[in-house]
């Protein structure tokens, strides 16, 4: 029995034929060079790698060294060794402008709107919010207690830690940050916020 559809013509080659097509000596395209092995061809097929988006990190791009000359010994100490200032004694812990933000010491990004700094009582700069991706966490284990270390998001530059659950603010959210670890900046910035 034979069926009465007409067969369909193939329209479009198998793969291996393809390949083969493409370094034979009859694949001749102008401009382009013919392949030299089936795995040239084969590469003609592959989708191009996509590309690596450009690094927003600084820290691996500079060495200590590097930082100590950019940076003062006391800046150096707390942004690149993790350091504290004692309590009390930062430039701006008692200072509270009505607009303007506050950037990383280290490497100029931005961090703070004015208008998230507070008074805590701690003896250190507090923000209840930051600029939405601008700062990362870690763990820090230090001192024998866990704590929330945050450090700026471009050059990794230690902050200092946020706290939780203390009910100072609307956002429940307290940054401890080190004077030294940023510098204010008139003029305010269209960024938006977020605890984190």
């Amino acid at each position: 029995w034979k069926s009465s559809r007409p067969s369909t013509p193939t329209i479009f080659p198998t793969a291996p034929s393809m390949l083969a097509f493409l370094t034979s000596t009859s694949f001749l395209v102008p401009h382009v060079s013919r392949p030299a092995s089936i795995s040239a061809a084969r590469a003609l097929f592959r989708a191009p790698a996509a590309a690596a988006a450009p690094s927003r990190r600084l820290a691996t791009m500079k060495t200590d060294a590097e930082w100590e000359k950019e940076l003062t010994p006391a800046q150096f100490h707390v942004l690149r060794k993790k350091g504290t200032e004692p309590p009390g004694t930062g430039e701006y812990d008692k200072f509270y402008p009505e607009e303007g933000h506050f950037k990383c010491a280290g490497c100029g990004n931005p961090l703070y709107s004015a208008k998230a700094k507070f008074d805590s009582g701690c003896g250190w700069p507090a923000f209840d919010k930051c600029y939405a991706g601008q700062l990362k966490t870690n763990t820090d284990l230090s001192f024998g207690r866990k704590r929330v270390e945050i450090v700026c998001a471009k050059c990794d530059g230690h902050l200092g830690h946020v706290f939780e659950g203390e009910g100072l603010t609307d956002t429940n959210t307290r940054h401890c940050v080190n004077s030294l670890s940023v510098v204010y900046e008139k003029g305010s910035l269209d960024m938006g916020e977020a605890k984190m």
